[in-house]
């Protein structure tokens, strides 16, 4: 399983909810078995500098790589990019306990 982690900074505060509002039309994208997003409740104080969370789990690489095809991606980030400041991303591959 792969776990996608990206973190945004809104250039706006203002702009927050939409971004968060933007980011959840990937939830249509049908190759994710886990997909959320969330606002940073940015309790740590050393690190406040996130405003929106998504996290989704894929089976693997290539159901990843469907989602980053997938047209929503393209038009999604068409809309959210002007509002972002930041934006860091993680692609991890969970470790079996």
């Amino acid at each position: 399983m792969i776990r996608h982690i990206v973190f945004f900074s809104a250039k706006r505060k203002e702009d927050v909810q939409a971004i968060r509002s933007g980011l959840r039309e990937l939830a249509a994208i049908p190759h994710s078995s886990h997909f959320e997003v969330t606002v940073n409740t940015k309790v740590d104080p050393l690190c406040d500098a996130i405003d929106v969370v998504v996290y989704a789990e894929f089976a693997d690489a290539a159901a990843l790589a469907a989602y980053k095809a997938h047209p929503v991606y393209a038009e999604t980030t068409r809309k959210v990019r002007p509002m972002r400041e930041l934006r860091f991303s993680a692609d991890v591959v969970a470790e079996k306990e």
